[in-house]
């Protein structure tokens, strides 16, 4: 790049060289990139468009460019990403969080009763559930469990960033296995856990399979449902009587689920959720009041 290039060439530049190397949405991932070197909003580069960029500036966007061309994802290079319309550090340490993980949010608000409540988060990751849900609702009280101390260091600074803290207790653990299914117990369990399949795991994209953990990735088994039958295993001593159990599948396990948990007791009200896609990702259970 020339020492004189402005802020619209850099980026016209920028995204026909992405396009070239097969990323989607290049001139998206440029600006972010842009904005994010310059410390400034998407839409300030059109308005400072004719502004040229110092030779420190293009060092710096020059690496970020060499960093997503080499297909690492964009959230790890800013180390931003939304989600429920907050803005969560992600890190290597954690899974990017996803949009349709917000369904996983926005049922999770219905279920739960106006008053104070208590919550479980299974392998939180960024902290992204736990955190959105507290910031709803000022009287929940969260545990968030993550097998993953870098992972709970993420998400311990997101809390700290969004106020919520204080109501949330972070605990190292394998799905359930540093807690004890003592009171009290829980009104709501929720998990995104890994479940990708192995035989799903060579078809994923070069920024997931060759970037993102693969711990919070791989989920067990040929269709990856290892790790989810665990927590639907062992989920029912942490529940209330009528309490629920909501977590993220992959779009081929609802049909499997289904099947599997037509023969099992302990939950009732068997419900899968579609995500904005249309795709069944939310399992729904609720266990028996007895």
């Amino acid at each position: 790049m020339e020492e004189r290039w402005t802020i619209l060439s850099v980026l016209q530049w920028t995204a026909a060289y992405f396009s070239r190397k097969g990323i989607e949405q290049s001139r998206a991932n440029a600006e972010v990139l842009l904005a994010h070197v310059l410390g400034v909003e998407r839409i300030q580069l059109y308005l400072r468009y004719d502004q040229p960029m110092s030779s420190t500036e293009l060092a710096r966007f020059r690496e970020a460019v060499q960093r997503r061309a080499s297909r690492e994802p964009t959230q790890y290079i800013t180390r931003r990403q939304e989600f429920w319309s907050l803005d969560f550090e992600v890190t290597p340490a954690v899974l990017i969080p996803r949009p349709e993980t917000e369904v996983l949010v926005e049922k999770a608000l219905e279920i739960l009763p106006s008053s104070p409540a208590r919550i479980l988060d299974i392998g939180t990751g960024s902290g992204a559930i736990a955190v959105a849900l507290a910031s709803e609702r000022p009287s929940l009280q969260v545990v968030a469990t993550d097998r993953s101390p870098a992972a709970l260091d993420v998400a311990r600074r997101n809390a700290c960033r969004h106020g919520v803290q204080e109501r949330i207790q972070w605990v190292c653990s394998d799905l359930f296995g540093a807690l004890s299914p003592v009171q009290p117990l829980f009104d709501l369990i929720v998990s995104n856990p890994p479940y990708i399949g192995e035989t799903e795991m060579p078809e994923l994209a070069p920024e997931i399979l060759k970037y993102e953990p693969e711990s919070a990735l791989r989920g067990g088994g040929p269709l990856g449902l290892d790790i989810i039958r665990r927590i639907i295993e062992t989920a029912p001593p942490y529940l209330k009587p009528g309490g629920t159990l909501l977590v993220e599948i992959g779009h081929k396990q609802a049909d499997v689920l289904k099947e599997e948990l037509g023969r099992k007791p302990g939950f009732e009200a068997l419900e899968f959720i579609r995500d904005y896609s249309g795709i069944l990702r939310i399992l729904h259970l609720r266990k028996t009041n007895r």
